[in-house]
């Protein structure tokens, strides 16, 4: 079955074909802050761009009165953002937290979701994930139309926990990352090592 994107143009049908073969997705659990209100959305269109320099593409999208959602707004305000990877035990907060609320709420405190400021002049990081990224606004793509606008950021400092980092000499680390397929969420299981190559 072929599905032509530039005749038929539904959105939902797009969304559906790329979210269920593009596969996992990685979630980017970003938190903005404005004026004092900590805002916190995943985003599973998300994805490494370069280690040199450090830099990491976000898609964020709009709401459904057309206005743009609190995450794009408070980063093209702010330019900054702190992207928390998600684990297993943080599953449910972090679902919860993609739910939409008025800008003057915060996910923080409507879902009890704990933050520590860890690096000034960023918004806070979420208490307890194995790494988070700081981060600032590079440049908005523009796609040509569409409500989805993607976002190229800075990393300029990235945490990982301790308890993560399986060999400190070699930079090792692993935790259980949470990623998304299609509707669903998935675990990563069993690693497998490349084969060999002649």
């Amino acid at each position: 079955m072929r599905f032509n994107l530039d005749k038929d143009k539904s959105v939902n049908e797009t969304y559906k074909l790329m979210a269920q073969t593009i596969l996992p997705r990685p979630i980017a659990w970003v938190v903005t802050e404005d004026e004092g209100v900590v805002n916190i959305a995943p985003f599973s269109y998300f994805i490494g761009l370069s280690s040199e320099p450090a830099s990491v593409l976000i898609s964020v999208g709009h709401k459904a009165d057309g206005t743009p959602k609190d995450t794009l707004a408070n980063i093209r305000k702010y330019q900054k953002c702190t992207i928390c990877m998600v684990e297993a035990s943080d599953l449910e907060k972090m679902h919860l937290s993609s739910k939409g609320l008025d800008k003057e709420q915060s996910e923080a405190e409507v879902f009890q979701i704990e933050t520590e400021v860890l690096a000034e002049g960023y918004p806070p990081m979420i208490k307890g994930v194995p790494s988070a990224y700081f981060c600032t606004l590079n440049q908005e793509i523009d796609l040509g139309g569409g409500s989805t606008i993607p976002l190229v950021l800075n990393v300029h400092e990235i945490f990982v926990d301790d308890a993560v980092i399986t060999d400190k000499e070699r930079l090792s680390i692993s935790f259980s990352p949470v990623a998304r397929i299609g509707k669903s969420y998935a675990f990563l299981g069993e690693e497998v090592d490349a084969p060999s190559i002649p």
